[in-house]
């Protein structure tokens, strides 16, 4: 099945259109770690600055009005953009638009002057893991360990400019 048009949204964490993105990403959370991003209206209510401008943003993929995927950033250091909530829409996966949301936050990451972009992800995602290595970033862990004796993975790659 092939998606219409995607448009690229820039939006605030408090925007309507994140809850189906924090709703899903925190049932995966669940699944696969026993935890959740907690109450989500709460989430947006404690975080409207932390993935805002100026030192963050939000960037959903749309697809007629609906968000298909997404992902944020925030200010890690002075010259370090930190990666988080990456999601795609179940009902989407395996069709590249991860990778068009790591490259639409690694411009506006770029256009915002920041160096270097860090991220972490669980043990328990394989494909998040490949995703990240498949698009340049670099481990900052032993790959041939054991996934969970690793615990968070973290990752990092330089911002062209």
């Amino acid at each position: 099945m092939t998606l219409p048009a995607l448009e690229v949204r820039q939006v605030a964490y408090s925007d309507p259109l994140v809850v189906p993105m924090l709703t899903e990403l925190s049932h995966e959370y669940w699944t696969r770690y026993r935890h959740t991003l907690g109450d989500i209206a709460e989430e947006m209510r404690a975080r409207p600055t932390e993935f805002g401008p100026p030192d963050g943003g939000l960037v959903l993929l749309l697809t007629e009005g609906e968000p298909v995927a997404g992902g944020a950033f925030r200010r890690y250091d002075e010259r370090t953009a930190e990666l988080k909530r990456i999601w795609t829409h179940s009902a989407h996966r395996r069709r590249g638009l991860a990778r068009r949301v790591l490259a639409e936050l690694e411009r506006e990451i770029a256009a915002r002057g920041y160096r270097r972009i860090y991220l972490t992800t669980g043990p328990r995602q394989p494909e998040a893991k490949g995703l990240y290595l498949a698009t340049g970033y670099r481990p900052l862990y032993d790959p041939n360990l054991d996934p969970e004796q690793i615990g968070p993975h973290p990752f990092e790659k330089d911002v062209d400019q």
